[in-house]
């Protein structure tokens, strides 16, 4: 059965594809070309081992035969977690060539967000690595089981003695069977929500409209065959993935050279052995970037291109990439729902520091609205909403969701809150929902805030942002509890065992008598806000 999404309107799917947008390919198409033109041409470097673009399709045609004979089908699903490894990508095409439709979990995800991916998605498959800690044995997929039990298969990257070995499956022959991907205007596989409530939402995305956005990415920042991108960043990340990121390199036949952080000695190192000349970051990155880079200059002298996303960038540190990296500062604004904005190549300084650039497509529609639904004036703050050939009409499953973040029109309601210059230039002031960007990585306050109330001690909870001059924003848990010995670092072992990724533990704990309250009745967490800018 096909995988169930929002579908775009006909009469835009028509116009769509006679614009070009829309080329009804599939995914694999970016494999398929570039291994054709340059068989032979490196595609991935990961530590010492180097796959062509012949070794990338060969492997992921053994993975996906293998899991064909196993009895996978067209329209199964797949839960994925890897690290920034090249088996990442090679897992990515082949289960496009299978036609399973996947989940990429962030290698930093943990117990809590594993089981809501799959117990959304109800996988046959689970692909993930023995480096990571729930799979250094069988106790966690036992959980899962008992919670998904049509899980059939897992395949584990790394010594493993309790599931079958993806290395196996790559070296696998298979058999010939014709490798059938999903159709073209159908479900290529999902990505995440940063998302502002308490469960995670997957985010359809099929092959027309993400192969659009990775060739229409790859083509505004210059890509080629002398592309050299740094994957420091999670490969899952949709910035990484295809802003224009790895998919984006592949399609130009460039090369991808992996690193498992963005931390700097060890990037400087990659940067100048592969002489990589791009590189995306995240603004917490950039700083530590920027702080190591006087002793290092030397080792970026091939790097021309540093794109940086993710999270709000101050113009002060953005002015400072240039002179102190050696490298164009390209700001890039987007979302996994689908929306992607860059300044561009030969932007003016003023757009390139102070913007976050203005949207790819021409089609990209863009509305900035105040509480009244009411577009503002150019310049000033309002909520963004967009819709176009990329951006998703819905998230899997979810009608009650899907009523609150797309209008009648169709158009998603961001939650960023922008100012539209009447250059079409955007510039990102903040968020209307409720989550904390911890240095590009989204903290949805409603989930913690739920995981605290659970403990026996805590009567009321509150988990608002604060400001930080390395990651953006932090967390700051203001709480009401009975327990006067309740210290943090209890609540801190308490959530970790709940199976809740290190970012997302708050990064500091406040006890309180009781929570300031709005006037009808809901927790004040601007006054809490302020309450911490006080200190």
């Amino acid at each position: 059965m096909p995988i169930e999404f929002t579908p775009w309107p006909e009469s835009e799917a028509i116009r769509y594809r006679n614009l070009g947008y829309w080329e009804d390919k599939p995914l694999t198409d970016i494999l398929k070309r570039s291994c054709e033109k340059s068989p032979n041409a490196t595609a991935i470097i990961c530590g010492e081992r180097n796959f062509t673009y012949a070794d990338m399709d060969r492997l992921s045609d053994n993975l996906a035969r293998s899991l064909q004979a196993k009895g996978l089908k067209p329209y199964d699903t797949a839960l994925v977690q890897l690290p920034n490894i090249a088996e990442f990508y090679i897992v990515f095409f082949a289960l496009l060539k299978a036609g399973v439709v996947s989940v990429n979990a962030l290698f930093s995800h943990q117990r809590l967000e594993l089981i809501s991916y799959a117990e959304q998605l109800h996988p046959s498959l689970i692909i993930a690595s023995a480096s990571h800690p729930l799979f250094a044995s069988d106790d966690f997929l036992e959980d899962l089981n008992r919670k998904v039990p049509n899980l059939e298969y897992v395949l584990i990257s790394g010594d493993c003695d309790y599931a079958d070995s993806l290395a196996e499956y790559l070296d696998s022959q298979g058999h010939s069977d014709e490798l059938q991907p999903t159709p073209p205007g159908e479900v290529a596989f999902f990505q995440l929500s940063g998302g502002s409530t308490a469960t995670p939402k997957l985010i359809p995305r099929t092959h027309n409209d993400y192969l659009y956005s990775v060739r229409r990415s790859a083509e505004i920042c210059g890509l080629g065959p002398h592309t050299r991108f740094l994957c420091a960043l999670p490969a899952a990340h949709n910035f990484s993935l295809s802003s224009p990121g790895a998919l984006g390199v592949f399609d130009s036949a460039g090369t991808v050279i992996t690193a498992p952080e963005p931390e700097p000695m060890n990037c400087f190192n990659l940067v100048a052995q592969h002489e990589v000349n791009m590189v995306a970051l995240v603004p917490p990155a950039v700083s530590l970037w920027l702080k190591a880079a006087p002793d290092h200059r030397e080792k970026l002298s091939t790097l021309s291109l540093m794109q940086v996303g993710g999270a709000s960038f101050a113009e002060s540190v953005a002015r400072r990439v240039p002179g102190e990296l050696g490298c164009q500062l390209q700001q890039v604004f987007g979302m996994a729902e689908g929306l992607v904005n860059f300044t561009r190549l030969d932007d003016e300084d003023s757009l390139v520091f102070c913007t976050q650039g203005y949207p790819m497509c021409p089609d990209d529609e863009v509305r900035v609205v105040d509480d009244t639904e009411n577009p503002v004036a150019a310049g000033e703050t309002g909520l963004l909403l967009t819709r176009g050939p990329y951006t998703t009409r819905g998230y899997y499953k979810s009608p009650e969701h899907n009523e609150l973040a797309f209008d009648k029109d169709g158009f998603y309601i961001t939650g960023d809150l922008v100012q539209l210059g009447s250059n079409g230039y955007l510039r990102v002031v903040g968020r209307q929902k409720d989550q904390i960007n911890r240095g590009g990585e989204k903290i949805a306050a409603e989930e913690i805030e739920s995981l605290l109330l659970n403990h026996e001690a805590i009567s009321q909870a509150a988990l608002v942002a604060m400001p930080d001059d390395l990651m953006g924003e932090k967390s700051c848990a203001f709480l009401v509890s009975c327990d006067e010995n309740l210290r943090p670092v209890l609540l801190r072992k308490y959530l970790r065992n709940l199976g809740v990724a290190q970012f997302k533990l708050p990064d500091k704990f406040k006890f309180v008598k009781k929570l300031p309250l709005t006037s009808v009745g809901k927790i004040d967490k601007r006054a809490l806000r302020n309450e911490l800018l006080k200190k």
